[in-house]
């Protein structure tokens, strides 16, 4: 099973990154379990949040109209717990956390998720 990622982005998400990326530039997104906005998926200037030993890139996601990917990390506690799950970026209405650069735009990001089929952790953890 070519082509399988841990994580894809709605067509509301690609259109708020595309927005976000002329306002901001290169972009990130880092999904922690901790506080604030709980599980919410934060998205930042690229750079801007440190990433370590203690995080996971799941992708490098491309977006029709901006020049770079768009990486998108995990804490790798939160990781362990999520490994078996296909996760996409979406966007709703409502104000989010205050650190990530969606909110001031009415919008927040939230993540939808699927488990993952046995095919699909096969190719993934095989």
């Amino acid at each position: 099973m070519d082509g399988i990622s841990r994580i894809a982005l709605s067509p509301a998400a690609e259109q708020l990154i595309r927005q976000l990326h002329v306002m901001h530039g290169p972009l990130m997104f880092h999904q922690s379990g901790g506080c604030c906005d709980g599980s919410s998926p934060m998205c930042y200037p690229r750079g801007e949040f440190r990433t370590g030993g203690s995080d996971v890139l799941l992708a490098s996601l491309e977006v029709e109209g901006v020049g770079e990917s768009v990486d998108f990390w995990m804490s790798a506690d939160q990781f362990a717990l999520w490994r078996h799950t296909h996760l996409t970026v979406d966007v709703v209405p409502g104000r989010g956390s205050g650190f990530s650069l969606e909110a001031p735009e009415g919008v927040r990001f939230l993540i939808r998720s699927r488990l993952f089929d046995a095919a699909e952790r096969e190719s993934l953890d095989g």
